[in-house]
This record gives C-alpha cells, structure tokens and sequence, in this order.
C-alpha cells in the first residue's frame, strides 16, 4: 500500500455526481485541480421518469426486508456507472480514498441506502460500487467506510478546509441551500450532527411557517423558483425550459419586476424567521414557532444541553450563500434580511439583554454575525475530509 494515497471527495446528488481530488495542507483541506462532474441521464440505462417505491413501502420494508424492483437495479447500475466514470476521471493510477455523501436513509452498515424519496433504494451501493472500481483496475486503499449525509459534510467542510468559516468560532449555526436545505452545528467547540439534537431541534426540511408552506422553499435554489412560479403564474417547466432560474430571478428583482420583488420579499422575511429560530431555540429551548412537515413527528423539548449559548456565527453556504452576496447593495434580499433579523432580535423577551448585547451592536446586528461562505462544494470537500479522517 502507498504511504499517501489520493483522496477523493464525492458529492453524490439527486440528478447528478460531483467529485473532486483533495488536498490536505497545514493549513487544512482545500479542493485539487482534479475535479469532475457527471449527470445521471447521460449514462446508458438511466430513466429519467423513474417511479420510486411508495415511500411508506420503503419505511417498512427498511425493517421487514428490502425487496427491489427491476427499475430498481436498472437504475442503480445506471448511477454505480455515473459515479466510476467520474473517479476513473479525476484518478491519475494512484491508491484512492474514497468519501461519499448520499441522500437517503441509509442501511445499518451506513454502506447503502434503505430508502429514497427521490430515487432507486441501494442497500449495497458501496459493495456494488467497490466491486466495478475493482474490475475497473481503480485500486482503493481501503473499503469505503460509510456514507455521509451532505449536511454533515457541510460542517465539516466548514471546519477543517483552508476557508472554513467554523475554524475561529466555538458555536455556530450552518444553513447551505441548493437543491434541498443542510443544516450543521458547531456548539462548545465540537460539530454536532442534526440527527443528535432530533429531541430539541429541527431540520429546516421539517418545518412549515404559519401560512402552512414547508420552509425549505425559502432556502433552497428551487423553492425560490416555486414561489416566482407562483406570484408569475408561470409554471415550473416553462421556467425550467427557458432558463429562469434563482440567479435570473435575483436579475429581474433587481430591475424591479414585481413577482420577482415579491418573491425576495417572501424569502427574506422567511429567512430571518428560521435564522432567528435557530437563536432563540438553542438559548431558551423550543417554543413552537413552527409547524412540522410531519403531523406525526413528536414534539421537540424546550429542554438541551445547550441552553444559554450565544451563537458567534451564522454562516449561509452553497448557491442561497452565493445568491445573497450578489443581492448585496441592491435593497433585495440581503439588506432585508439583516432587517428583519435585527428586528426578532431587538423584540424578543426570550433573549436576556447579555445575548442581545453580542446579537447587537448599537441596536443593529453585528457585523461579524451573519456571514456567506466561500465553500461552494463543501459537502465534497467535506466528504474527503471523513474519508481521510475515519
């Protein structure tokens, strides 16, 4: 075996593949030059208009015994072939590392995925896929330990790579929109994983606003393109089809169309609201600010073990980060938002005047608190960092 073998962080998404080799410095991890990426409709054997399993189904099934269906297997040679063209892309005949973060619930050995709402289940994704990566002549160090979540790959990204913005805070809050919403915690110090605070704190994915709308729309890329579709009238596909997108939408709000300005206005305050749920819950505990996506999900306790923290940092990432940057100085998204958040802050009776005064700096909120991360493919970045790691 090599002393140094390559490590190669993969983001595995719900329509495509991301990978990228790593680099690991004094200064921390970093993304190499190597890097590929590949969509799943491209490799022969892909369906496009694939039907998962009824989710209920894959909730039972997860523990009375996984039967899969013939599109099932098709469509997961047809992801296990998106995922080796993509390594075999960025490998250059070294031994390799291998960190991979899926969607899905995962199988007992955290090496498949039990359940999917969005696609095939693969209960033996990591055996199937060490096992053509072998017939392929592509040599790994090691098995591949476990799948990831993104949203842990996210915190850990933002932890340990050169530009991670967790580096200098002991307690932080992670919110990276995109496709879906990922939550990640740095409390005390230490990165906490949302599936430990299930008990006290919820996903952004989970929870519904007053006006019973899920609060991912207002965080994630395509959520966002559900709201203009709303206030337009123009339907997903025909924005789909010509290229609207979250970016263009920021465009036509900036040149003062008005579905455009109410759909940022939407977001903006939505935002602010979740933001300062994530404050006011880890300092005082749970107070049902929000409904739950679902009727059936228990209660979470105004109790933790963290009460009394002050957050030092708020930190956006993926493309929500990048589409508030370039919101900025234009009075949509960005400013409102500050806005607002200031304002639950200045208000709250939950809040003691000592989190205040951190919150706060001269009435208005600190400079330093919210900031937008520079780590666009953090979850892959991060997904290296678990592999090199474990």
């Amino acid at each position: 075996m090599m002393n140094n073998p390559a490590i190669i962080g993969i983001d595995g998404g719900a329509t495509k593949v991301s990978a990228s080799r790593i680099k690991q410095s004094s200064a921390g991890f970093t993304l190499g030059r190597d890097q590929s990426q590949k969509i799943y409709s491209d490799f022969p054997g892909f369906d496009p208009g694939f039907t998962p399993v009824n989710i209920d189904s894959q909730l039972k099934e997860m523990y009375s015994g996984i039967i899969l269906t013939d599109a099932e297997q098709i469509q997961e040679k047809a992801i296990i072939g998106t995922f080796v063209e993509t390594i075999s892309e960025i490998n250059i005949g070294e031994q390799i590392i291998i960190g991979i973060g899926m969607p899905g619930l995962k199988t007992v050995d955290v090496r498949g995925i039990a359940a999917m709402a969005n696609g095939p289940r693969m209960p033996h994704f990591c055996d199937n896929l060490e096992q053509i990566l072998s017939q392929k002549g592509l040599q790994l160090a090691k098995p591949i330990h476990h799948l990831g979540s993104d949203a842990d790959y996210c915190g850990l990204g933002e932890e340990f790579a050169a530009d991670g913005l967790f580096k200098a805070v002991t307690n932080g809050y992670y919110l990276g929109g995109g496709t879906g919403t990922a939550d990640a915690l740095k409390l005390k110090g230490k990165l906490v994983p949302f599936d430990d605070t299930k008990a006290w704190l919820l996903k952004s994915w989970e929870m519904m606003n007053q006006d019973q709308i899920e609060m991912e729309q207002f965080a994630s890329t395509g959520g966002i393109q559900s709201i203009y579709s709303t206030y337009s009238g123009i339907s997903i596909e025909s924005l789909n089809a010509d290229g609207i997108n979250a970016d263009v939408i920021l465009k036509r709000a900036i040149q003062k169309e008005e579905p455009a300005l109410k759909t940022f206005a939407d977001v903006s305050f939505n935002l602010a609201d979740l933001l300062f749920e994530r404050i006011e819950t880890i300092y005082s505990g749970w107070e049902g600010r929000y409904g739950f996506v679902d009727p059936n999900r228990g209660t979470p306790s105004s109790k933790h073990p963290y009460l009394g923290i002050i957050l030092d940092r708020i930190i956006i990432g993926q493309r929500l980060g990048a589409l508030l940057e370039s919101s900025k100085g234009y009075g949509i998204l960005w400013e409102p938002l500050i806005h607002q958040l200031r304002n639950l802050i200045k208000k709250s009776d939950r809040l003691h005047t000592d989190a205040k005064a951190v919150y706060l700096d001269n009435l208005q909120i600190n400079p330093e608190l919210v900031k937008i991360s520079t780590l666009r493919k953090a979850p892959i970045i991060g997904a290296g960092i678990d592999a090199a790691q474990t």
